[in-house]
């Protein structure tokens, strides 16, 4: 999905600025699975602006520079429901996954033990934040109760348990493994 289209989805639940669709990104219903930065939001919006499909309007802030508030056109509606519609097309495309830590344990056996352990917990740690964080925003009542937020958000959570146990369950007879190696290569 590109990020225009992501915009379109973002301005579709409600006007926003550049940094809100940012945040909703980060830290919103779609931080579990994608991930947009301003140095691609800006110039989505500058060219959904230019084809007609946003509008913005500047808000006067006090003791602050003006805000570009951003709104979805009836044209950016159906723009959004066309994007929607050509990748809907039935056929499975895998997600793409990238993983600096997945990268990091696939060359375990060059880290020391202790380090590999660090790196283990701090993403044991890390998914249950993002459990907590998918259940908190689905008490939030502002949080999207349409039968697709309830349902992306339900494999949001069973993303991040599945990953979140595996590493708790397999932690300690990987660490041994790893150290086990170690010694046979030592010898």
């Amino acid at each position: 999905m590109d990020v225009r289209t992501f915009c379109l989805g973002v301005l579709s639940l409600g006007d926003a600025t550049g940094y809100e669709i940012k945040k909703q990104a980060e830290d919103g219903p779609f931080s579990h699975f994608y991930k947009a930065g301003f140095g691609s939001i800006y110039p989505a919006l500058a060219r959904l602006a230019a084809d007609g499909l946003i509008v913005g309007r500047d808000e006067t802030q006090a003791g602050k520079p003006d805000k570009r508030i951003y709104a979805v056109t009836p044209a950016g509606r159906a723009a959004l429901a066309d994007a929607l519609t050509d990748h809907a097309t039935g056929i499975a495309v895998p997600d793409d996954i990238r993983s600096e830590f997945l990268f990091l344990m696939f060359f375990a056996h060059l880290m020391p033990p202790h380090r590999v352990a660090r790196q283990i917990d701090a993403h044991i740690a890390l998914y249950r934040e993002c459990l907590d964080h998918i259940e908190e925003r689905a008490k939030d009542p502002a949080a999207g109760q349409l039968p697709g937020h309830v349902f992306v958000r339900g494999v949001g959570l069973a993303v991040y348990r599945a990953f979140h146990d595996y590493l708790r369950d397999n932690r300690d007879a990987f660490l041994a493994e790893l150290v086990a190696r170690r010694q046979n290569a030592a010898e």
